[in-house]
């Protein structure tokens, strides 16, 4: 049967897996290890049931500082009749923590008695307070009052913690407690990582066209250490088929579990499966999940000179190269293997219900793990989908959470009530302010200056009337907008008559700002204006629709009579200002019109052209939390208008000035 690059549903894959594991029985612990009771026991998971070898405490204590008594002997005490009780004959003087005597059933705290002498007068010195000749009480006590009785926390041969559990601080504290010194625990599966790519450099290393940094070993060995395992990240070996042969027996001889990365899938330097065939049996290659569908599962034999461990089966998995796909294959398949292993419960996220903001598409026969930034608008919990590139790091570092579309449908609408597996705690998303609109870099540093104010914000760019949808829509706090009325030259206010009628909302200056033309350093095609975009070989990225600079730039071509036909890349579209200059950048285009801020992030030109003003439209109903005051006073911190001041093209002087408020009406007119 051949299972080259033939994707199988991922529960028939796990089950293969399971199954050949179960073969080579290595389907549950991988060993047993005694350590000592210290702070590195912290994170271990428990072998075996502590029992209590004692009872703690194993004696009678004293709760308070005091005098120990006989209960009945105080019987009669009354603030109007008080009692005297000798001292050493009816009553001692005890510390927190001290045996009880064996004649004494409970504690008077210090402060609730008077020391007297032989005369019946109080003493003074603090010695003789706590060794009187006698103790005068006002209040009769109960049995056992102020006594921690021998086995009030833990009595001895009762079940203390149970086989399986991750050991946290109290946990150490308790089975020290309990008499004991050492613990039982599951070995650490040893985990091998072979990052494979001639194309490859390490981190640090300067960088030429066509070179990758390497850091999926980094987060492949971080996932292995967090979920238990102990990883061993092995240097960069390249696309060569004996080489990565030989990698992989040598990690073979001492390692429970080896991630290939890179090489799974079916290109001409694509080796992993081969080496997989080559040293056991080839599971499973390809498995129906997107990103990540060139997955490869196998056993291989381990070498018989390891001097280690006898000869046996090790578990194989040839990780896609691509980041996020690298990222997810260990959530799906090697967590679960470790917490097998561990003898410990898979990692369970925590789920919560979410409303899609906007329509996803899936392939059919794939389960589709799609990352989404989640925040709470109002009573609802909205779930927004991010970038969908398996090479999109950040869309990880970004995402709020997981929804996996399974594998049948094709997708699923806006508005779609869905599940949302969190990697932020609930907490979180509700300090969360959701920004859907143009972009500014200038968000981007005051998400850095929110951050101190236990504020996050989550920007997704789609435009300026993207922003208005969502806000019509009730999916965002706020949006960022600027978007030029041809007829009376104002920003925004005619598009908010026209998308937000009704809806009472503030216009908050954000920055004057400039926009112009991208182009690389020495400007090489000469390109000073718009009307340049039609010269021969110049080529143009754009903005999508309804982005804030398309509508400035289809306003000032229609002026000009320029036909956008004749400019070459005009329907290549871009959704950041530094995915244009981005574009510009790398050689997919001459030219692009954005911002200063974005030229200068990547070293390139800029020839101004416009001047703008950029706004935050709020709806009032989220000015008047306390979600966005951080946001409001933000923009009067000096720090953060000074970092702004030092990116070129902005102007501060609009910075938090109200444009307009109110209800804007469905027509012409000052709002």
């Amino acid at each position: 049967m051949s299972v080259y690059l033939h994707d199988i549903p991922l529960s028939q894959a796990q089950e293969r897996l399971k199954q050949a594991l179960i073969d080579a029985q290595l389907w549950g612990f991988l060993g047993v290890e005694e350590i000592p009771l210290d702070e590195h026991a912290l994170g271990r998971v428990t072998a075996e049931p502590v029992w209590a070898k004692i009872s703690s405490p194993h004696y009678h204590a004293s709760a308070m500082d005091g005098f120990a008594v006989r209960a009945r002997q105080t019987d009669g005490a009354l603030a109007t009749t008080p009692l005297t009780l000798r001292y050493g004959e009816q009553a001692r003087y005890i510390d927190t923590g001290d045996p009880l005597p064996e004649w004494a059933d409970a504690v008077i705290p210090i402060e609730d008695v008077e020391p007297v002498d032989e005369a019946g007068e109080a003493v003074a010195a603090a010695s003789e307070q706590r060794h009187p000749y006698a103790i005068r009480i006002r209040a009769a006590v109960t049995p056992w009052s102020h006594v921690r009785s021998m086995g009030e926390d833990m009595v001895a041969t009762q079940l203390v913690l149970p086989a399986g559990h991750t050991l946290r601080p109290a946990d150490l504290g308790a089975i020290a407690g309990c008499g004991h010194s050492t613990v039982s625990v599951t070995r650490k599966p040893k985990v091998a990582i072979i990052p494979t790519g001639t194309e490859l450099v390490t981190v640090g290393e300067s960088v030429r066209s066509g070179d990758i940094i390497e850091y999926n070993s980094i987060v492949m060995a971080a996932q292995t250490n967090l979920w238990g395992g102990q990883a061993t990240r092995y240097p960069i070996t390249p696309d060569v088929f004996e080489d990565i042969k030989g990698r992989v027996l040598e990690a073979a001889q001492d390692h429970d579990l080896i991630l290939l990365n890179a090489g799974s899938s079916a290109g001409s330097e694509d080796f992993s499966a081969r080496v997989v065939e080559s040293l056991g049996d080839l599971l499973v290659h390809g498995v129906a999940v997107r990103p990540g569908h060139p997955v490869i599962l196998g056993m291989i034999e381990r070498p018989s000179s390891s001097a280690s461990r006898p000869p046996s089966s090790v578990p194989i998995i040839g990780v896609p190269g691509y980041p996020v796909s690298a990222a997810l294959t260990g959530e799906i398949f090697v967590e679960p293997l470790l917490a097998k292993w561990l003898g410990r419960r898979p990692v369970e996220p925590i789920e919560i219900d979410a409303t899609l903001t906007r329509k996803m598409a899936s392939p059919a026969g794939d389960d589709d793990y799609v990352r989404v930034a989640v925040g709470k608008v109002g009573e609802r919990t909205l779930a927004a989908p991010l970038s969908r590139g398996s090479g999109v790091i950040t869309s990880l570092v970004r995402a709020d959470g997981i929804v996996v579309v399974p594998r049948g449908s094709q997708g699923m609408p806006a508005g779609e009530q869905i599940k949302v597996r969190l990697y932020r705690s609930p907490k979180e998303i509700e300090r969360t302010i959701f920004a859907v609109g143009s972009h500014d870099i200038v968000l981007d540093v005051m998400a850095q200056f929110l951050a101190t104010s236990d504020r996050r914000l989550a920007s997704a760019n789609v435009g300026s009337l993207g922003g208005l949808v969502a806000l019509r829509r009730e999916e965002a706090h706020l949006a960022g907008a600027h978007l030029l009325d041809p007829e009376s030259g104002e920003y925004n206010l005619a598009y908010i008559r026209q998308y937000l009628p009704g809806m009472p909302v503030r216009v908050m200056a954000l920055v004057g700002r400039e926009q112009g033309l991208i182009v690389p350093r020495g400007n090489p095609k000469a390109v000073e204006s718009l009307g340049d975009l039609t010269n021969p070989g110049v080529s143009f990225v754009n903005r999508q629709r309804g982005a804030g600079t398309r509508i400035l730039l289809d306003y000032h071509l229609d002026q000009m009579k320029v036909n956008v036909e004749q400019i070459q890349g005009y329907n290549h579209e871009e959704f950041t200002h530094l995915a244009v200059a981005a574009a510009v950048a790398s050689g997919r285009a001459d030219c692009g019109l954005g911002i200063a801020a974005a030229a200068q992030a990547l070293d390139l030109d800029f020839i101004p052209l416009f001047k703008e003003r950029y706004d935050l439209i709020i709806p009032n109903e989220y000015l008047e939390g306390d979600l966005l005051s951080p946001l409001i006073e933000v923009l009067s911190n000096p720090s953060f208008r000074e970092l702004v001041a030092s990116l070129p093209g902005y102007d501060l002087s609009p910075m938090g000035e109200i444009i307009a408020e109110g209800e804007f009406a469905d027509h012409k007119g000052s709002p």
